[in-house]
Order: C-alpha cells, then structure tokens, then sequence
C-alpha cells in the first residue's frame, strides 16, 4: 500500500527545524523533526480527546484505558513489555489530560524499530482482560485517594469542579470511585474503540532520525489501523464559567490551600500572549509581583505562583499559595492588590521586558530535548494545525504592548468573575463576595 504525502514541511527561514508530515492511506498523520545534532529519538501516539470529551456516565475512562494498554496485548504480557523496553535502555510512558491521552517512548536512535514495535503493539492490541481490568480498577481507586490526601491537587480539584459546574471540563481526569468501579471490559473496549481511530490520533517524533524511512516504518505498525470517519467527540459550545466561593473545611491540614481564579482565553486566543505575559508578571516566577510581595517581602507564604489552563475553546489564569490559617486574608487581600495593580496602573517596560525575555527564554530551552519537540509538534497541529518557528513565536511575545496587559487585566480581573476556593482548618472563617473587589 503506498504512502500519501499530503504535506512536505521543511523550515528554511529557521534551520534549526525541518519539520515534514505525512499522512498515511488510513488517514493517521505523522509527524517529524529532524534532529541530527542529538542520539535520542522520541516518539508519541497522541489521541485528540481526554477526559472532558467522556460522558459522566464513564467519566475517568480515558484515564483507565491509558493504565489499561500496559497490561498487556495479544502478544506481549506487561512483564514483556517492561522486559523490552527496559532491554534497548527506553523509557516509555503515558498520560491523560482533559483533551489528550499521550503514550510516548524515548530510546536511542539505533533503537527505534524495536521501541516503535512495542509503542504501537500497546496502543493498537490491548487485551483488557477482565482480571487485569479488576486488578488496575483497584490501583486506580487507591490513586484516587492519594490524590484527595493531597492538598494541592484537591484544592485544584474542588476549584474545578465547582468553576466549570455541570460541564464535562469540571470532571476529574481520574474519574470517581463510582465511575472506575462500574468499568467493564465491555465498556472499556466500546470506548477505547471510538476513540482510538487514524483521523483521532497524530504520531508524532523527534531525534535523530529520517522523515521518510521513518514514515515507512510507522506505515507497516499501523497498516492495520482502519480508516474511520471523522470521531464524535462531545464538544459543544464553550462552558460558562462559575464564579464561586468554595469554603472546604479539612482539619487534619496544617496550611490554608488557596486558589483564587478567573476565566481566561482559549489554547489558540488571538491575545494569547498578552495572557502569558500577564500570568508570568503576576507570578510566573520569583521576580514576579506575587513572589515578591508575599513571600519576599511579608514572608507570608512559601508557595506562591499563578498559572495558565488554555482550553481549545476557554481557559482558567489561576493564582495558588498555602499559608497559615492567621495570614490566609492577609495573602488574599494583597493577591487581590495587585490584581487591582495590573487594571489601574500601566506596566512598566522594564518589567514587560523581563517578562518577555523570561518567556523566550523558557520557549527555546524547553525545545531543547526530542521529548519536547516531540510533544511541541502534536500539540501544534492539534491545536493549531500549522507549526509556528521561534522566531515568528518571538515576534508575537515582542509585539505585546503595556496597553494589550492593562486591557486584559481589566477585562479579565472583574470582581463579579473571580472565583475562590479555601482548604484547610479554616475554623469559624467566612469569605463573602464583597471582599473579593479588586
């Protein structure tokens, strides 16, 4: 069966990518980026839908059918596959997030045959046979409690939860104890069916290695893959955020969990940068003005950073910090300064600055390894379906202006939008909405 070139890239402007893509007779698209500068090669499988794409029915599937494929396929047990990965010295993984499940390997340049032999025996001849399903519903149930026994990822989770209310975005990635106990083999196969298909799934590498020999290799593992019509996922409109006050009282905790958030533009947002410039002032690192103000100056707490979650279709800017019970409105009140700060007084260009250089800094570093690149390529084509070099990334972070912060920051930073979620042993403290004006 011969291969379809729809797509030949290769970066002239900027030599240090030559990305090229193919996609295959059954509709799966493959990816490369030449990297003759290094030994590794790394290489993923990357299904377009995670766990906001479940129905709440099966919610945590996803994350199940990810555990599920190392459990064995119709010719390797799970001990094979450690044995084999471990033999040509890889390391292979997986994991799943709200809209992607991604299992990967990196290895030696010399051993790619080998490593993409197992990756695609995983993803493509699971067995799911009721006794490892039983088994993996145990470790699942046991990682669902390790993870509600801690603070910052259950703080996390109730603000979600209770921000994207009744949505499938809200819903935990792990799934509930009453979802992971209903899983069947039936169930699992039914999904892991729909949503493993060619025209779901972009194979994506990166190391040293060639584009069309490699495509050749990845065409006979998946051969057998059929080609599909186009997945139907449950994306529907935009879910509306809810602002809220969560107070959620754990008094075995000796810190107060905070996190304080508000909606935010979408993965592919027009004023995309604007936001990440604005997340990277506010407390995307230690010069940041939160890092400052309340952990160098009051020492108040020794966690304190925001963060961005872009979504295809919306996104959350989040700021998180654990402090005292006694301090936690202290900490409140002077996160809210200086959101107040971002609306009412223009950045300086000094400081934009060194947010810019910051972001650039952290872009070319973190394409410095194949798992990046690797990583860097998928999620470009599944979000934006075209790749952007640095350069043109850096011309995008240079043309953000302290007017496109202040205007973001006031559109974003409303009162009647934020929303708060407290953990801890927060005694008799209350929160109204009136003390959230910023």
């Amino acid at each position: 069966m011969p291969v379809t070139l729809i797509d030949d890239i290769s970066t002239t402007k900027e030599t240090s990518r030559n990305i090229r893509k193919t996609v295959l007779p059954n509709g799966l698209l493959v990816l490369t980026e030449s990297m003759p500068q290094v030994r590794s090669v790394s290489m993923g499988a990357w299904i377009g839908s995670g766990s906001r794409d479940e129905t709440a029915e099966i919610n945590g599937v996803s994350h199940f059918v990810e555990h599920m494929v190392f459990k064995g396929t119709t010719s390797r047990s799970a001990q094979q596959i450690a044995r084999e990965v471990d033999t040509i010295g890889g390391n292979l993984d997986a994991f799943t997030g709200k809209e992607t499940v991604c299992f990967n390997i990196k290895v030696l340049d010399e051993n790619v045959a080998p490593a993409l032999d197992v990756l695609a025996d995983l993803v493509l001849h699971p067995t799911f046979t009721p006794e490892e399903l039983a088994r993996e519903q145990g470790v699942i149930l046991e990682e669902i409690k390790m993870d509600e026994d801690n603070p910052d990822y259950l703080v996390n989770e109730i603000f979600t939860q209770n921000f994207w209310k009744g949505d499938a975005l809200g819903r935990p990635i792990l799934g509930t104890k009453k979802t992971v106990s209903s899983f069947n083999q039936q169930i699992v196969f039914d999904f892991y069916a729909s949503q493993f298909t060619p025209r779901n799934m972009v194979f994506s590498a990166a190391g040293n290695l060639e584009h069309d020999a490699f495509v050749m290799q990845v065409e006979q593992q998946f051969r057998s893959l059929s080609a599909t019509g186009d997945v139907v996922l449950q994306k529907e409109k935009a879910p509306v955020a809810t602002p809220h006050v969560t107070l959620k009282r754990k008094k075995s905790l000796e810190q107060v969990q905070v996190c304080l958030g508000v909606e935010a533009p979408p993965v592919n947002d027009k004023d995309r940068y604007a936001v990440y410039m604005l997340n990277t002032m506010l407390g995307g690192g230690m010069s940041s003005r939160l890092f400052q103000t309340i952990r160098e100056d009051r020492g108040l707490a020794y966690s304190i950073y925001s963060e961005m979650n872009p979504f295809r279709d919306t996104g959350s800017l989040c700021v998180y910090a654990g402090t005292s019970v006694d301090k936690t409105q202290e900490v409140l009140e002077l996160t809210l300064r200086e959101l107040r700060r971002l609306k009412e007084e223009t950045v300086s260009v000094a400081e934009l600055k060194r947010a810019k250089d910051q972001l650039k800094s952290n872009i070319v570093i973190g394409l410095e390894s194949s798992g990046s690149r690797m990583a860097n390529l998928a999620r470009q084509q599944m979000y934006f379906g075209r790749f952007f070099d640095v350069d043109e990334i850096t011309a995008e972070i240079e043309a953000v202006t302290p007017d496109d912060v202040q205007a973001l920051a006031r559109r974003m930073f409303r009162p009647e939008a934020l929303a708060l979620t407290l953990l801890g042993n927060l005694g008799t403290m209350k929160i109204e909405r009136e003390e959230l004006a910023c």
